[in-house]
């Protein structure tokens, strides 16, 4: 169809459409914006909520951390006494342990030699027979000298007594001479932590972790899985980016259930810890996603109304030009393709050529051929080889876009592309784009090659001397060249008369 036939005369309601669209446009755009401003402020909130609980939560696992700190401590300084030697057991027990009562969920605190045998018990005046030297702890501090207070792997207690997850810190005992004589460590039940956790409100499919600066997993709320504690997590990339930066906020998908979280993570002082706390983007914009879905619903109707009445309006202003554009259509348009026909080809490129010729603009032919159609009409009948003319044909006019361009069959299995206020740079990269969505077009079945087409190209502007005669002239000759020259590709004028 040609496109002075296919966009006739309706300026009024291309107004209102056009109006129509852009309010709603508009509509959508202001909705738009408020959601994402909305949504952006609910991620802050959820932020500063999760940063307000890794605070409050490095706050109380530090003063703990001194307490253990300070029993040991207290422990260490008892030990370098030389009057304890001369005192009843009950006061040596005393003196030795009396930092240890304020410490929260403590298990038993030690006091060992150097080679790890239990030589003070907190829980008991005459020490029970062990020997920790395999511990994580002990052997941090033997190699170590300025470890300073150790925070160990989870464990296991060795009495079957006991079957809770626990914790120890430690410190290095020295002789005045700086050699290793001992360790003193102070047992934590991981149990603390689980009461801490669970007293804070994160929602549901959310958790907070503890991790420490080797990236093993001392405590989660709630546990993801049964075997989560005293596990290596540094390989997962959350947490080595968390052990990387250290402080700091991200979203990220969890590598054990594969749901979005919030990550939002702190050291814990100076120790080796960070606090991680995880909330789930589900919970966080749970409530966001439901006003934007009513919200969005309800634009929505806005939006398809006012489009509708427009529409409906619209239509009755097109019944005006129905009539006058059917017959227009008729004495233009080729019946088989669609596109215009020689007789509007001939007029418009004449039009064409005159408004060139005032304004100076350049102004592009281009004579396009099917290659081989002979052949392929021959194989696949009539009926195949007018649908594959009608394909190429869309092909061309898919490739057209402007208002001013025109395809027209210019007769048989030939067609014309008139594209004024176009250089020969800018046709060379429209009739690139036919010929090569004409070649990549599926083939036909029982078809030996697939359909493909030779292009000429000619080219006036204001520096040319030829004559309308003449650039058709020129074109057609290019299209020759290009079928001579193997066909399925583009000849431009200028090239030909450069060889």
């Amino acid at each position: 169809m040609s496109p002075s036939l296919s966009r006739p005369t309706r300026r009024p309601e291309r107004l209102l459409i056009l109006g129509s669209v852009l309010t709603a446009l508009l509509i959508v755009a202001i909705v738009a914006v408020l959601l994402i401003r909305e949504h952006a402020s609910t991620l802050q909130t959820a932020k500063r909520t999760a940063n307000n609980i890794t605070q409050l939560i490095d706050a109380d696992v530090l003063r703990n951390a001194e307490l253990y700190d300070m029993a040991l401590k207290g422990l260490i300084a008892a030990t370098e006494r030389n009057d304890l030697h001369s005192v009843s057991a009950e006061i040596r027990h005393l003196v030795l342990f009396d930092r240890s009562a304020a410490a929260p969920y403590k298990g038993d605190i030690l006091l060992l030699d150097a080679n790890g045998e239990v030589i003070a018990d907190s829980s008991l005046l005459a020490p029970k027979a062990g020997n920790f030297a395999d511990r994580d702890y002990f052997q941090a501090h033997r190699k170590k000298p300025d470890i300073g207070l150790y925070i160990s792997r989870p464990f296991m207690a060795r009495c079957v007594c006991d079957d809770q997850w626990r914790i120890a810190f430690s410190r290095r005992i020295s002789g005045p001479d700086g050699r290793f004589q001992g360790v003193a460590v102070a047992s934590m039940r991981l149990s603390y932590f689980h009461q801490l956790f669970s007293s804070l409100n994160i929602g549901s499919n959310s958790t907070i972790n503890l991790i420490n600066q080797q990236g093993i997993l001392l405590a989660q709320y709630p546990l993801l899985e049964l075997d989560m504690i005293d596990k290596d997590l540094s390989q997962r990339p959350n947490v080595a980016r968390m052990l990387k930066e250290r402080d700091g906020s991200f979203r990220g998908i969890s590598s054990v259930d594969h749901q979005e979280r919030l990550y939002t993570f702190s050291s814990v002082g100076d120790l080796p810890l960070i606090v991680a706390v995880a909330l789930s983007t589900d919970d966080i914009f749970a409530q966001w996603k439901r006003a934007a879905l009513l919200i969005s619903l309800a634009t929505g109707v806005l939006c398809i109304g006012l489009l509708w009445l427009s529409w409906m309006l619209s239509k009755e202003l097109r019944r005006r030009h129905r009539a006058e554009q059917v017959l227009s259509e008729l004495a233009a348009t080729d019946a088989l393709t669609g596109l215009a026909n020689r007789r509007t080809l001939d007029q418009r490129l004449r039009q064409e050529w005159d408004r060139a010729q005032r304004s100076t603009e350049p102004l592009t032919l281009l004579m396009i051929d099917v290659d081989h159609f002979k052949a392929f009409n021959d194989r696949h009948g009539h009926h195949g080889g007018d649908a594959a003319l009608r394909t190429v044909a869309q092909v061309i006019e898919d490739n057209i876009r402007r208002p001013a361009d025109l395809a027209a069959r210019y007769g048989g299995e030939e067609f014309a592309v008139v594209l004024p206020h176009t250089d020969a740079k800018g046709a060379w990269v429209i009739a690139e784009h036919i010929r090569s969505s004409v070649e990549h077009l599926p083939r036909v079945a029982g078809a030996e090659r697939p359909i493909t087409v030779s292009i000429g190209m000619s080219t006036w502007d204001k520096r040319s001397r030829m004559s309308l005669e003449a650039l058709l002239l020129s074109a057609d000759q290019a299209l020759y060249e290009a079928k001579h020259s193997g066909r399925n590709r583009i000849v431009d004028t200028a090239t030909l008369q450069a060889g």
